[in-house]
């Protein structure tokens, strides 16, 4: 009988990494996979975060082969970019689908293994927090504890590992792209109208903590909710800007190609992964602190203000190659 269940657990391992490899297959896979997700769990809310925030991922990816970032950009520079963002947004699916996937398994059986998250490769602190969520069943906790591991997970094998920390992070590159994308997700609606969220450093974990508990808040606001749910169900990502410029009465003369036939699929691997948790000295629980309260802004205007800078820039850069 033992013997039994371990042959069946090892299937079950098998069969979530398998899923959960063939879905990191790019920016596209994930993003449909997240949102899939939250549709079929809407109480998982951080599938939802992690949908949209996938979606903006792919539209920085794209933008890297625009008219102007043609100008603004080496291809060498355009190409470590990519890599930056794909590396991160890789491994955040492969650490959080599996524990996704483990939910939905545990939510069928009524009945959650915990043993399986071990073997998936979930922090020790997710482990903790998926207990308590099974028992306490505090979503927004739980959203809360997605958002800190995530960010967590990409500290060691995305912003301190060379070649992004020396090569982009630690560069004069890095601070433009920053400026006009790293930090900022927008939430659009079939409406034209755009939401979001900016902060400047992307390389302190902290304030990548808060963003996305902040964007969490954003996300589930009441006002404007259900607009955002209709835009993702009515809009399937391509990668391109033209995902939600589509629906705005304004355009901007940039190009947004979709990002499949642009980008190139990119094979990863993750060796040596350790647990963060059991090696941090931070005070993670202080990290469930309440934000304030967040109402949302529209943010068109915003958005047509950073398009006007990257069109300078672009220009001014074309004038200084004669």
């Amino acid at each position: 009988m033992k013997e039994r269940l371990k042959i069946m657990k090892k299937h079950v391992i098998h069969t979530i990494k398998k899923r959960s490899a063939r879905g990191n297959l790019d920016n596209i896979s994930r993003t449909v996979l997240y949102e899939q997700f939250y549709m079929k769990h809407p109480e998982i809310k951080w599938a939802l975060l992690a949908g949209l925030v996938s979606r903006n991922a792919g539209w920085n990816m794209t933008d890297l082969w625009s008219k102007w970032f043609h100008v603004l950009i080496s291809t060498e520079e355009r190409n470590l970019l990519f890599s930056t963002y794909e590396r991160a947004n890789w491994t955040i699916f492969a650490d959080a689908y599996p524990q996704l996937l483990w939910y939905e398994r545990a939510k069928k059986k009524r009945h959650p293994d915990y043993s399986l998250l071990a073997a998936l490769g979930a922090s020790q602190f997710m482990q903790n927090e998926w207990r308590r969520f099974w028992e306490k069943r505090d979503e927004q906790r739980l959203c809360t504890a997605l958002i800190i591991n995530e960010q967590f997970v990409i500290e060691e094998p995305v912003l301190r590992k060379p070649p992004y920390q020396n090569r982009v992070f630690a560069t004069a590159l890095y601070a433009a792209e920053e400026h006009a994308h790293f930090s900022y997700v927008l939430f659009p609606t079939k409406s034209g109208n755009l939401y979001g969220l900016y902060t400047r450093d992307f390389r302190d974990v902290h304030k990548r903590i808060w963003l996305g508990k902040q964007l969490a808040k954003l996300l589930f606001h009441q006002q404007i909710h259900a607009e955002i749910i209709q835009f993702l169900r009515d809009t399937p990502p391509t990668g391109s800007r033209h995902d939600y410029s589509q629906y705005m009465d304004w355009s901007f003369s940039n190009t947004s190609p979709a990002l499949r036939g642009t980008v190139p699929l990119v094979a990863h691997h993750w060796s040596n992964r350790k647990d963060w948790y059991l090696r941090t000295d931070e005070n993670v629980m202080a990290l469930f602190a309440e934000e304030e309260k967040i109402e949302p802004v529209e943010r068109t205007n915003w958005l047509q203000m950073k398009m006007g800078e990257l069109y300078l820039l672009m220009k001014v850069k074309q004038l200084l190659r004669g």
